[in-house]
C-alpha cells in the first residue's frame, strides 16, 4: 500500500505546469491584485482631468503612469526585470519633465511619448496578466477595466505628443486644448460619442482619432466577449 501511495506521489509531478510570462506560479507569489493598479489608473485619469495644465502637472502625470506600469508588472507576476525597467522609464520621464519646464513643446512631446510608451506597457502586461487567469474571476474583471481606461490614457498622451510636436494647433477651433480637454476628447472618442465640439485638425489627428474608436470598439468586442465565454455555466447550458 505504501509503494502505492508512494506511485500516486510519483505520478502527480510528472504533469508540471508550463511556464510563460505571468504563470499562475509567478502570480501566486504575489500578494497584490488589480484593484490597486486599477486605483493608480483612476487616480492617473482624475489628475489630468482636473489639473491645470503645466510642466510639473504633465510631470505628475507621468509618475502616475510609470508607478501604474510597475504595479501592473507586481501584480502580473513578471519579476524584478520588470520593475526595474519602470524605474529606469520613471528616472527618464523625471528627467524630461524638469527639462521640459525649462525649454518648451518639443521636450513637451517627447515626454507624452514616454507616457504612451509606458501606457502601452502596462496595457501588454496586464493582458498578460488577465490571459493568465484562464478563468473569469474578480482579478480577471479588474484588470480587463484597468487595461480599457488605460487605452483612454494612451490616446491622451499621443495627442499631448502631437500638440508639443506638431507646428500647428491641434484641434480645427484654434487651439491644442489643454491636458483636460485632450483627456475628454480620448475618452469620447474612445466610446464613439462623438459630440463634435472638439475636432481634430490634420490628416493625421484623423487617422489616430479612428485609430482610437476602432480600438475601443474591437476591445469590447473581443476582450469583453472573451471574458463572458469563459463565465461558469456558459458551455453547460444544453
Amino acid at each position: 500500500m505504501n509503494r502505492g501511495g508512494g506511485g500516486e506521489r510519483r505520478g502527480a509531478v510528472h504533469t508540471p505546469e508550463k511556464w510563460y510570462p505571468g504563470s499562475r506560479l509567478q502570480r501566486r507569489r504575489s500578494s497584490h491584485s488589480y484593484g490597486f493598479v486599477l486605483a493608480l489608473v483612476l487616480a492617473s485619469f482624475l489628475w489630468a482631468a482636473s489639473a491645470p495644465d503645466g510642466g510639473w502637472q504633465r510631470a505628475v502625470l507621468i509618475v502616475l503612469l510609470a508607478g501604474t506600469l510597475a504595479a501592473a508588472a507586481w501584480t502580473s507576476g513578471l519579476g524584478r526585470l520588470a520593475l526595474y525597467l519602470s524605474a529606469v522609464l520613471l528616472a527618464v520621464a523625471v528627467v524630461l519633465s524638469i527639462v521640459a519646464t525649462q525649454t518648451g513643446r518639443p521636450v513637451t512631446g517627447s515626454l507624452y511619448l514616454l507616457g504612451a510608451a509606458l501606457v502601452v506597457t502596462a496595457v501588454g502586461i496586464i493582458g498578460l496578466g488577465v490571459f493568465d487567469q484562464r478563468s473569469v474571476n474578480l482579478q480577471a474583471v479588474l484588470g480587463a477595466v484597468s487595461a480599457y481606461m488605460l487605452l483612454g490614457l494612451l490616446f491622451t498622451c499621443i495627442y499631448g505628443a502631437m500638440a508639443g510636436l506638431g507646428a500647428g494647433d491641434l484641434f480645427v477651433q484654434g487651439t491644442d486644448g489643454t491636458l483636460s480637454v485632450r483627456l475628454y476628447f480620448s475618452y469620447v472618442t474612445l466610446a464613439t460619442v462623438g459630440y463634435g465640439d472638439y475636432t481634430l485638425g490634420s490628416d493625421l489627428g484623423h487617422t489616430v482619432s479612428v485609430l482610437e474608436a476602432l480600438v475601443g470598439q474591437l476591445y469590447l468586442v473581443t476582450v469583453v466577449a472573451t471574458l463572458v465565454s469563459r463565465m461558469p455555466g456558459r458551455g453547460t447550458a444544453s
